[in-house]
């Protein structure tokens, strides 16, 4: 099996596994317990959060444990403007955010917030111009996603830092779901206030994630009930999830340092092998993309017809984000950029980890060479 669908989610590494199943047999204790067993799941716990605090650079009381990236994405755009409205109602974001933050900005149009939604260029990129023009008074919350998950841009995050220190009263936010474990972030030099983690996108388990919060920044919370999470969000704690995921953001960080060369030698391989290919056009920006996503179109072929030939010959890859895949609407991000339908509407996204190899993108390349060529003769006939 080849599988270059690691945007959508990575396999977990093996090591995660057993750390969950041995996590979820000796420390099943409720962590807010006041008994020995609740103490040990409790320890554990911080142990876990200062570890990923050391790992991205921040203080460990700044982690805070969430059911994913939706959620640290939803508790973060919410939470910043419930809290801070009587301030100000306006927020800005990008037009090719993900949908967990794209649907969270719809959604606060429609009880009074104001949202600027920023072009992209035709790489995919903000300008911090119109960025600076669009900011008001009343603006509370900046947010932008660090790497796209479609064409695998990466937005100016540092630059934008730098903007909105001369606007102290803004808060930002990043997401940076796709980032972690493939483009490095620096939290201090960025100014960022808050910013999104996902464990299955770094071959952790499902269900578990963070938000980092900086010290001093009041949120509204989404869950209440319980003083969990620093009283940022109610819940008794997914133990085995955060323990986990703790493990496989080491590995995840390791691996980084050790084959992020092989990941682009992949990467620029195929995505040279594909220029050479007619009708293929490639989406992703040619320089500041992501080293583990390649996004090209086939104009003329159903991306759904290709996925399925592909699995055919036991290989996966995807169309647009997993989360709107099974939708039938044209790719917003591949529109934002300016694409016209059918170059948009026929887009395929191939998304690598460290653990796939030259081989496989060799293997795929001459598969992807021979279901075009069938497809195209059946067009014709």
């Amino acid at each position: 099996m080849i599988y270059f669908d690691n945007s959508a989610t990575t396999k977990p590494f093996p090591e995660v596994l057993e750390t969950y199943v041995k996590v979820s047999e000796q420390y099943f204790a409720n962590p807010s317990s006041i008994h020995r067993l609740g103490g040990e799941v409790e320890r554990l716990i911080n142990s876990a959060r200062r570890q990923i605090a050391e790992s991205i650079g921040v203080k460990s009381n700044e982690v805070v444990f969430t059911s994913g990236g939706t959620e640290a994405n939803n508790l973060a755009i919410k939470g910043i403007a419930i809290e801070h409205q009587k301030r100000g109602r306006h927020l800005i974001t990008t037009e090719i955010e993900h949908a967990s933050c794209h649907a969270t900005f719809k959604q606060l149009e429609k009880i009074g917030f104001e949202v600027t939604f920023l072009p992209v260029d035709a790489q995919g990129r903000i300008s911090l111009t119109d960025l600076e023009r669009s900011i008001k008074d009343e603006t509370i919350l900046v947010s932008i996603m660090h790497v796209n998950n479609e064409l695998g841009t990466i937005q100016p995050i540092k630059e934008v830092g730098e903007m909105l220190k001369r606007h102290p009263k803004i808060f930002f936010h990043v997401d940076h779901i796709q980032g972690i474990g493939k483009v490095p972030l620096q939290f201090d030099q960025s100014g960022i206030d808050l910013c999104s983690f996902s464990s299955h996108k770094f071959h952790g388990p499902k269900g578990c994630g963070f938000l980092y919060v900086r010290s001093g920044v009041a949120l509204s919370p989404l869950l209440t009930g319980g003083e969990q999470e620093f009283r940022k969000r109610a819940g008794t704690e997914n133990v085995p999830g955060i323990i986990a995921m703790t493990k496989a953001l080491r590995l995840t960080l390791l691996s980084m340092e050790e084959r992020m060369n092989d990941m682009i030698d992949l990467k620029e391989f195929i995505k040279d092998q594909l220029s050479r290919l007619d009708p293929v056009q490639i989406n992703t920006p040619e320089r500041g993309s992501a080293p583990h996503i390649l996004n090209f179109s086939i104009p003329g072929i159903k991306p759904e017809v290709l996925i399925h030939s592909l699995e055919e010959k036991d290989i996966f890859v995807s169309t647009k984000s997993a989360c709107s895949s099974k939708s039938d609407a044209v790719s917003r991000v591949l529109e934002a950029v300016g694409y016209d339908f059918d170059r948009a509407s026929s887009a395929i996204r191939v998304s690598f980890n460290f653990e796939n190899t030259l081989s496989e993108g060799e293997i795929f390349v001459e598969a992807l060479k021979e279901v075009v060529s069938n497809l195209q003769k059946v067009m014709r006939e």
